[in-house]
């Protein structure tokens, strides 16, 4: 089991890189397409890249759960807690290396996305290995990750004049 979990753990990576790399161009490739909006990056504010790595790690989870999740009570609350530290990796070392140096590079943002998505992945197998029920509903840590989506689509289209949701190369916010 532990073998075929890595395995699939492996996959989601892999699959999170690559989805998350198109949906990074997805929205420019539809001509702006207001239904891809909710799924890609509409700006390349770190808000926007946190949503590159969040839809792909949520679809896999939904596939994964179907081949071997239902052989994990921790599944869903091991899910949540890998896509919540790569959510929050993303603008923290974003912050640090941009605050610390006070450039950016692109090369570097791709860097910080691989990575994210590495330690999610890692701890997300780590947690399920150890078969640690931490969380007391997997209901619970599942029905989050929808409102977490739900959240991403929202603030697509409705986004807080701050910082996390501005594109520093406009200046301007959402769409």
């Amino acid at each position: 089991m532990k073998r075929s979990l890595k395995l699939w753990q492996l996959c989601g990576f892999i699959f999170t890189g690559i989805a998350g790399v198109l949906l990074h161009f997805l929205f420019d490739w539809t001509n702006q397409s207001i239904i891809v909006a909710p799924f890609s990056a509409v700006n390349e504010s770190i808000w926007e890249h946190i949503k590159l790595l969040f839809f792909p790690m949520f679809v896999f989870a939904l596939v994964e759960y179907r081949a071997l999740g239902k052989n994990y009570e921790n599944f869903w609350c091991s899910k949540l807690a890998g896509t919540a530290a790569g959510l929050l990796l993303i603008p923290m070392l974003y912050y640090t290396y941009t605050g610390a140096l006070g450039v950016t590079a692109d090369w570097f943002n791709i860097v910080i996305f691989f990575v994210s998505a590495g330690a999610a992945y890692c701890l997300e197998t780590k947690l399920l290995n150890k078969k640690i029920n931490f969380c007391k509903s997997p209901i619970t840590a599942f029905v989050i990750l929808c409102l977490i989506a739900l959240l991403f689509v929202v603030l697509t289209f409705v986004q807080p004049q701050i910082p996390l949701f501005q594109d520093p190369t406009t200046g301007n916010y959402g769409i």
